[in-house]
């Protein structure tokens, strides 16, 4: 089977797992809810941006693996809305009504965060029933950070926007309660920190869904309502009209900078707030396909990725990539190049493990593109820092914590794609979920761990034959097999793209051929907010 091949067999599993996760409750929840008029989720996202844009959905497979609806009964993305990148979440009530459970927190705290870091209006679709009561012990207690967001969000005028379907009730009532604005459907919009029957068991008081928590009561009585909406497609039209009205503006720059194109799903503009022209890579994207080797051990030319996804020579008169210390630290690959329009600094594993040359190398490269303003790619195919006495007494470990210590305190934004392996420290140095990266996209191919699932279980049966001589006791190592197999399989499975982007390790796992553009939108949200390298560092270990 050749590279593309089995790529491609990757592919089509992935668009079965997204499948799932867009299927939301399935087809007979879809059915029943648009048999009551309304719109799901991703039908009231598709409204809410603006035609021919992108949107670039965050974390779809979350929860993949639990025993929970893979997505977690919430779509989170970064769409265009009037002109303006926002951070979009919307509760999928064709899942249990769209009640949260510990992944649908999660996710949200990592939509937050986005928001946050990114400088981005919120805008929330709400229809949820509130918590999964089942679960409740591992959402009451950290949920409470999704309100503490909203209100900080506010405080930073990160403008945030409620436009409310259905149900929001208990503590979901709150979103609406803390948001800067608020849009209630008539007829529709149920918003109580109590329904009828709690009240009736606590007071005694006989209520029903609309004098306790109906649109038109939030409009005419408490005040909770900042707009009533006639149905669906008018809150998303008033929600459209408060966004065009919030005057914001993208680098600093006027709010008219230009909006995310609809021919190629990203700005062409400079992290510099200037327009830039670009041109495509010099060599087709969807040739991606063919460099990714079946087996991971098998070493490729990361500089072949780099010039699939970075602008090509004829926008800059120049090389589309400018390398670093070529000749130096060999193994991994530092240079300087644009992607559409933004300058980027990219670091790139090259045949797999890091040597105190390549790690000396990259700590230079981070502190220069901290000077420079300029962000950071990190694309991983590494095992880690090399091993061995001769490594060790080399200084590998402090070499390592120099990379990692620059990493660390890097203030220029950091992407990461996963493009094979992430193993041990190798994570930690090439920028890891561990260190806040402000998106980090897999490719089908990755795989991340403590180390590989033959050399853990080999490691593991080297300790227990060990333990074995030590107490006198002959080891059976057939009789071991069975555990070091079973070790072997489970370390697999569980360092598998699915399985971590389930666990919010990561963004998404996206298609190789998609990374350029994947890559652009990222770029273009991180302009929302001034760029500045780090002024300081950690103390180095010579």
């Amino acid at each position: 089977m050749t590279n593309r091949e089995a790529m491609l067999e990757k592919l089509a599993d992935l668009d079965t797992q997204h499948a799932v996760a867009v299927a939301g409750g399935g087809q007979k929840y879809v059915d029943r809810h648009h048999a009551r008029g309304k719109l799901t989720a991703r039908e009231r996202i598709e409204l809410l941006v603006d035609p021919g844009s992108a949107f670039l959905e965050l974390s779809p497979l979350a929860g993949w693996g639990s025993d929970f609806t893979v997505g977690a009964s919430l779509v989170t993305g970064i769409g265009v809305v009037e002109g303006v990148e926002c951070l979009v979440t919307a509760n999928d009530p064709t899942v249990k009504g769209g009640a949260s459970n510990p992944w649908t927190v999660k996710k949200a705290f990592r939509a937050a965060q986005i928001a946050e870091e990114n400088n981005l209006p919120t805008i929330s679709l709400v229809e949820s029933g509130g918590a999964d009561l089942p679960t409740q012990k591992e959402i009451f207690i950290p949920g409470g950070r999704l309100f503490r967001d909203l209100t900080r969000s506010s405080a930073r005028k990160q403008p945030t926007i409620a436009l409310v379907f259905g149900n929001s009730t208990a503590g979901g009532a709150y979103v609406p309660g803390m948001s800067d604005y608020t849009v209630f459907v008539r007829g529709g919009a149920k918003v109580f920190l109590g329904g009828p029957p709690l009240v009736k068991m606590a007071t005694g008081e006989e209520s029903d869904d609309e004098s306790l928590g109906g649109a038109e009561m939030h409009a005419r009585v408490s005040g909770l309502a900042d707009y009533l909406a006639e149905d669906e497609h008018d809150a998303i039209r008033i929600g459209r009209r408060i966004v065009a009205r919030l005057n914001r503006r993208h680098g600093g720059g006027r709010a008219d900078h230009g909006p995310l194109d609809a021919r190629h799903g990203v700005r062409p503009a400079s992290t510099r707030g200037s327009q830039s022209s670009f041109a495509e890579p010099d060599a087709d994207p969807g040739t991606l396909l063919d460099l990714i080797p079946t087996d991971l051990k098998e070493p490729f030319d990361p500089r072949e990725v780099i010039v699939r996804i970075v602008d090509g020579t004829s926008a800059h008169n120049g090389k589309p990539f400018d390398e670093f210390k070529p000749l130096y630290g060999t193994s991994l690959v530092t240079g300087w190049a644009q992607l559409h329009g933004h300058p980027i600094g990219i670091l790139a594993n090259a045949q797999g493990v890091l040597f105190s040359e390549e790690a000396q190398k990259a700590t230079q490269f981070i502190q220069l593109a901290n000077q420079a303003d300029t962000p950071l790619l990190f694309l991983h195919n590494t095992t880690g820092y090399m091993v061995g006495k001769e490594y060790e007494q080399g200084g590998i470990i402090k070499h390592g914590a120099q990379m990692i210590n620059a990493v660390s305190n890097s203030t220029v934004p950091h992407l990461s794609v996963i493009m094979g392996a992430s193993y041990g420290a190798g994570n930690y140095g090439m920028n890891g979920r561990a260190f806040d990266p402000r998106f980090l996209f897999t490719w089908p191919s990755a795989k991340s761990a403590v180390m590989g699932p033959a050399q853990l279980a080999g490691v593991l049966e080297i300790v227990a034959q060990q333990s074995a001589e030590s107490k006198g006791e002959t080891f059976d190592a057939e009789g071991f097999k069975g555990i070091k197999d079973y070790v072997e399989a489970s370390v697999e499975e569980q360092s598998l793209p699915y399985f971590l982007s389930g666990m919010l390790y990561d963004d998404g796992v996206i298609d190789p051929r998609d990374t350029r553009t994947v890559l652009a939108i990222c770029l273009s949200v991180i302009a929302n907010t001034p760029i500045r390298g780090a002024e300081g560092y950690g103390v180095f270990r010579t």
